[in-house]
């Protein structure tokens, strides 16, 4: 396996796991989100608040598909990437895919002092955030529980997490 898409809820922890997890098997790293705002010129935050979510995810879909010509390659994908058209089963077609699960209690406490301002969790207050994520991520568990590898964000264990890609590799 020389592609592993790791997939989860916003604020979960992909980017950072995505650069951790390259590191130490000396491959490259790639952020869909990056991937989209450089090939469309316009930030994802920008591309929700100035056209709509049904195009930005149909555009997403295309994006994340162009990766599959990439070898060596840990691809942290957009929180809802893999709820989205075929997508899920698509990555697990051309890679591992690991999911980041983390708490509701966790995501909050993370968008709440996220750096990146994510467009669903934009203007909402502390209680109506905890509220959305409670329903929102409830929604997309079914397809991230598709991934072949359900690891735990908080308190990741990079060495276990290693040994199960080698284990499906």
């Amino acid at each position: 396996m020389n592609r592993i898409y790791l997939v989860g809820y916003m604020g979960a922890g992909k980017t950072t796991t995505a650069r951790r997890l390259a590191n130490r098997l000396g491959w490259e790293v790639v952020d869909t989100d990056d991937l989209f705002e450089e090939k469309y010129k316009i930030s994802v935050c920008d591309f929700f608040h100035k056209y709509d979510e049904p195009l930005y995810r149909k555009l997403e879909s295309e994006v994340l598909k162009e990766t599959e010509n990439l070898e060596n390659v840990v691809i942290s994908t957009g929180g809802g990437t893999a709820c989205y058209f075929d997508n899920i089963e698509w990555m697990n077609q051309h890679g591992l895919t690991v999911f980041l699960r983390i708490s509701e209690k966790a995501v909050v406490d993370r968008l709440l002092h996220a750096k990146r301002k994510r467009p669903l969790a934009v203007g909402k207050s502390e209680e109506e955030l905890a509220e959305f994520v409670a329903q929102h991520y409830t929604s997309r568990l079914p397809f991230y529980e598709q991934a072949k590898i359900t690891v735990k964000s908080e308190d990741l264990d990079l060495d276990n997490l290693l040994e199960m890609i080698k284990v499906r590799s």
